[in-house]
């Protein structure tokens, strides 16, 4: 009878082999899908009269043909393919948008078109047209810098919308990961190989590890444990919830649902790429654009509010709604100083300069108003947290650093009428002063070698200048190198004397006035909000051209003009236009090396999906002549089965 066991071992073995290549055959192009093969031996032999007799073929089961190692590589590069990919394809449509390579009206045109209207109406300050031309590239430039950062803004929250949705993913995978399991383990704990189950379980895996970065641990009867961030969102059959969520330092991470415990260090994956863009590239570059327009509107408004245009001082002027009245708060930052403010009363022309003190650890907006309120002439007050300053009637104000008429204090005792001094011009100094003139020599002005010698606030010698023989009464006299005039009626003066004037470079010394909009060129404080002030847009007139008393110089006008130029602490030392070409420069080099990753690890990630193929994938035509050999099998054991059977019946009709 154990030919009769032979015979059918041999059938069921073929049998089994036929399904498993017709199951390799019929899945030969289906994702995921690791080729399977029986596993035979040989059965167990008898001893018969001496002789050891085979006892057929045992069918030992199914075994996947894969390599472990292999394919938890290719999970890893997938998922950095994924990564990096997701960061290319958004970085390219930055570099779209900004366009500076492929545009001459990008960002970086309308910026050089903004300073040289402003060196265009430096030459022209007081005509209309090149006042007009200066708004116009100014508002140019705002709408430049508001699309850029209003686009950077929306693709920042399409990435968080879209990091959401992929949370979304996972989740939805990793509660299949863990049903696969289940079901995975009740099969194989019987003592049966779950192969479909678990080809079917590893392609969410791997589906998965294209969402996100992830660890894998294989456990018994087949069931795989799978991690995120550290995070165990598949362990056998239980599967965690994930959610994104922001964290106290402002970047974006994953966590366990309902935790607010989230962790912004993700490898690997679209989520992974998602958040690096947000957390990282993105906002960085962003940030760049903001520090760019935010020194543009501070370095400019600083200027601008110093001085005055062709319609001359003010009689009234309000400031822009602030977040809060606490000096301390203010963005940008003010500093302690001095505001000083020149009061004109227009009925006799007479011209004081006030002194307003800031204190920002007690200051606030409506404490800066009422000392403004007390200098005579003036009145201030706060509405909605904005700064007004209104002039009584019969009276101008402005912020000129231009020089009083009169020195500010004197001591001349000559012995019949000391000269009167005439003081003009505009300071070109780096910080206020205080210039003190001493006479050397005595006797009357025009006569002898009397002169005077000007020494700064630290003592320091800044002129000698002559007003004795050869100096004809009421003639001009430069300060040295300072940019301010003098000039003295006839008079005598005593040895010793003196008389000081004060010089301004700067009268917004705490930045008070450009930080709450008073006399500013631009408004906003990034570029998503850049624009240039109602007040110059509604009258060109108003932009500052003047610092000089009469208002009709150009100094002002040149500054603006001259700060392209200038290297700006705020910008890493670096020029407006040096910054942003460095933006620039940083986006297309940044891509380039995304593209260069990409590319790289796509052919590996193909090379190793070929070794697949190799190993685990399903050759057609050699399951096709593995077919013919088990078929052949299958009839030759049941011609050998046929053969037993006639062999018996032919002995039994003997007998």
């Amino acid at each position: 009878m154990s030919n009769f066991s032979i015979g059918l071992s041999g059938l069921n073995a073929a049998q089994r082999a036929l399904d498993v290549i017709g199951n390799n055959i019929a899945n030969a192009a289906t994702e995921g899908y690791h080729r399977q093969r029986v596993e035979l031996s040989p059965a167990y032999s008898t001893d018969t009269g001496g002789i050891l007799l085979g006892g057929g073929v045992d069918f030992e089961g199914v075994t996947r043909i894969i390599d472990g190692l292999l394919e938890q590589e290719i999970l890893r590069q997938a998922s950095s393919l994924e990564y990096v990919a997701q960061e290319h394809t958004t970085l390219q449509m930055v570099e779209s948008a900004f366009g500076e390579l492929s545009s001459s009206s990008g960002l970086n045109t309308a910026i050089n078109e903004f300073f040289n209207a402003m060196g265009d109406l430096s030459a022209h300050p007081a005509e209309p047209i090149w006042q007009n031309q200066a708004v116009s590239t100014a508002e140019t430039m705002a709408v430049r810098f508001r699309t850029l950062g209003q686009y950077l803004i929306t693709l920042e929250n399409q990435v968080i919308l879209e990091a959401q949705n992929t949370i979304e993913q996972v989740n939805s995978l990793a509660n299949r990961i863990a049903e696969l399991n289940d079901d995975i383990q009740r099969i194989e704990i019987s003592g049966t190989k779950a192969n479909n189950l678990r080809d079917h379980r590893d392609q969410c895996i791997s589906e998965l590890s294209q969402l996100v970065g992830l660890q894998t641990q294989n456990r018994e009867y087949g069931v795989v444990d799978v991690s995120v961030a550290g995070i165990a969102v598949v362990a056998g059959e239980s599967a965690t919830e994930l959610e994104t969520g922001l964290q106290g330092d402002g970047k974006y991470g994953i966590g366990i649902a309902g935790s607010y415990n989230y962790n912004s260090d993700i490898q690997g994956g679209r989520l992974g790429g998602l958040l690096s863009l947000k957390n990282q590239l993105l906002t960085g570059f962003h940030n760049q654009l903001d520090d760019l327009a935010a020194a543009i509107i501070l370095q400019v408004n600083q200027i601008h509010v110093q001085g005055a245009g062709s319609e001359g001082s003010f009689t009234e002027l309000t400031g822009w709604v602030m977040a809060g009245e606490a000096l301390a708060d203010f963005q940008p930052p003010v500093t302690d100083g001095k505001i000083y403010i020149r009061v004109t009363d227009t009925s006799t022309s007479q011209v004081t300069r006030n002194e307003i003190d800031i204190d920002v650890s007690s200051d606030t907006l409506t404490t800066i108003a009422a000392k403004i309120a007390a200098v005579t002439g003036l009145d201030a007050s706060v509405n909605s947290s904005a700064l007004s300053i209104t002039a009584d009637a019969g009276y101008e104000f402005d912020f000129l650093p231009a020089v009083l008429p009169s020195p500010t204090n004197s001591d001349l005792t000559g012995t019949s009428s000391p000269p009167t001094m005439s003081v003009s011009g505009i300071y070109i100094g780096q910080d206020n002063d205080t210039f003190t003139f001493t006479v050397v020599g005595s006797g009357d002005v025009g006569n002898g070698t009397l002169r005077l010698e000007v020494t700064d606030g630290d003592g320091a010698d800044v002129a000698t200048l002559n007003i004795g023989s050869g100096y004809a009464a009421q003639d001009m006299l430069e300060v040295g190198d300072s940019g301010i005039r003098i000039s003295l009626t006839a008079g005598d003066l005593v040895d010793g004397n003196t008389f000081e004037v004060d010089v301004f470079s700067n009268t917004d010394t705490p930045g008070v006035l450009a930080a709450t909009g008073i006399n500013t060129f631009f408004s906003g404080s990034s570029a998503s909000d850049i624009a240039v002030c109602s007040d110059i847009t509604d009258s060109p007139g108003r932009i500052a051209t003047a610092l000089g008393s009469e208002l009709t110089d150009n100094t002002n006008s040149v500054r603006l003009a001259e700060l392209r130029e200038q290297a700006l602490s705020s910008l890493n030392n670096m020029t407006v236009e040096e910054f942003y070409r460095q933006l620039v420069a940083d986006i297309g080099q940044t891509l380039s090396i995304k593209q260069m990753t990409r590319s790289s690890t796509e052919v590996l990630l193909q090379d190793l999906k070929n070794q697949q193929g190799d190993i685990s994938g399903v050759n057609v035509n050699e399951e096709a002549a593995q077919l013919l050999v088990f078929q052949q099998m299958f009839q030759a054991m049941a011609k050998y089965l046929a053969t037993v059977q006639s062999s018996i019946s032919s002995v039994m009709e003997i007998v």
